[in-house]
């Protein structure tokens, strides 16, 4: 049976993790603006608060995990004490990596693990987009455990070590999503994915996107009328589910072009078109480009990429993460 939320998740390509052990104490506040990066958090000590522009205030305690996967502002603070609208803010990077927050002397009384990663999917805002805007997860350790071992593989050198981290992010990022309890609330894939009626029909068009899907037939995969099904699978994802399955498709079409698995007629079918005319046209006209230039774009991007190696993978300083509020 498919699974929707893994394959998502691994289209989504997350990469290039930045993570950081981060100590503070007294009054403090941090500011990141929206970058595109996703942003983690795992508490080990004490207590954050959590504000993401537009959304309520989130305390996060020790053993929560916390994550952001949208580009959107927010801010990170300090809850006992609350820090005055007028700090100044101060940070300090020690000699062993760690960052300090706040007072300098004395005892840590928050700890965190905070890290950050990017999409590497041309697709990730639409995919993103799927995704409840934060995560708070409360007292799963094991999710603690993952974001430690990510950290300490950003930091080795041993061999597979990119593989290694993708694969870790893909583990993180599931497993802070399956484990929430408070985001199926929000429109999206998470809510879809439990939802006992919009679920089969969402697990239906993955396990089989080159079916001539209809609104009728994947109704009866819910087994709702077609009109009840419609409304349905509108509030809960957030999108019709027609204009669902023709974002999964080119989804994975885009993602087979990149990849070269295939011929533009090869990949048409395996999409759910009876032609690559028909294919291209619907391409056209949901990216703005053909097939074969969006694979040659690809292709050139990719080689860029490999040029560049390693060096182009650096850690952030605290300042391009998280800056003065």
């Amino acid at each position: 049976m498919s699974d929707p939320l893994a394959e998502m998740v691994m289209l989504l390509a997350p990469e290039a993790p930045f993570s950081k052990l981060v100590h503070c104490a007294g009054p403090w506040r941090v500011r990141r603006e929206g970058t595109g990066q996703v942003f983690y958090t795992a508490v080990l000590a004490g207590r954050i608060c959590l504000h993401a522009d537009g959304k309520a205030p989130v305390i996060v305690e020790e053993g929560d995990f916390a994550m952001v996967p949208a580009s959107f502002g927010f801010t990170v603070s300090s809850v006992d004490p609350v820090p005055p609208a007028d700090l100044v803010f101060t940070t300090a990077v020690l000699e062993d990596g760690t960052i300090r927050h706040g007072r300098r002397e004395g005892p840590p009384e928050v700890q965190q693990f905070v890290g950050h990663c990017v999409f590497g999917s041309p697709d990730a805002s639409l995919l993103v987009s799927l995704l409840p805007d934060i995560v708070v997860v409360k007292g799963e350790r094991r999710l603690a455990l993952v974001a430690e071992f990510l950290r300490e593989e950003a930091r080795a050198g041993r061999p597979a070590r990119d593989v290694m981290l993708q694969r870790l992010l893909e583990v993180l990022i599931i497993e802070a999503l399956r484990s929430t309890r408070d985001t199926a609330t929000s429109p999206g894939l998470l809510a879809g994915l439990t939802d006992d009626r919009v679920a089969p029909a969402i697990r239906r068009m993955h396990e089989a996107p080159a079916k001539a899907w209809t609104v009728t037939a994947l109704a009866k995969e819910a087994a709702l009328s077609r009109s009840a099904f419609f409304a349905r699978f509108n509030r809960v994802v957030g999108t019709p589910p027609m204009e669902y399955l023709l974002n999964w498709r080119m989804t994975l079409a885009k993602d087979y072009l990149r990849k070269d698995q295939g011929t533009v007629a090869e990949i048409a079918e395996r999409v759910g078109y009876g032609s690559a005319s028909a294919f291209s046209t619907a391409f056209v006209r949901h990216t703005g480009h053909s097939p074969a230039r969006f694979a040659r774009g690809s292709r050139t991007e990719t080689a860029e990429g490999l040029s560049l190696g390693s060096a182009a993978r650096r850690e952030p300083s605290s300042q391009e993460t998280l800056s003065p509020a």
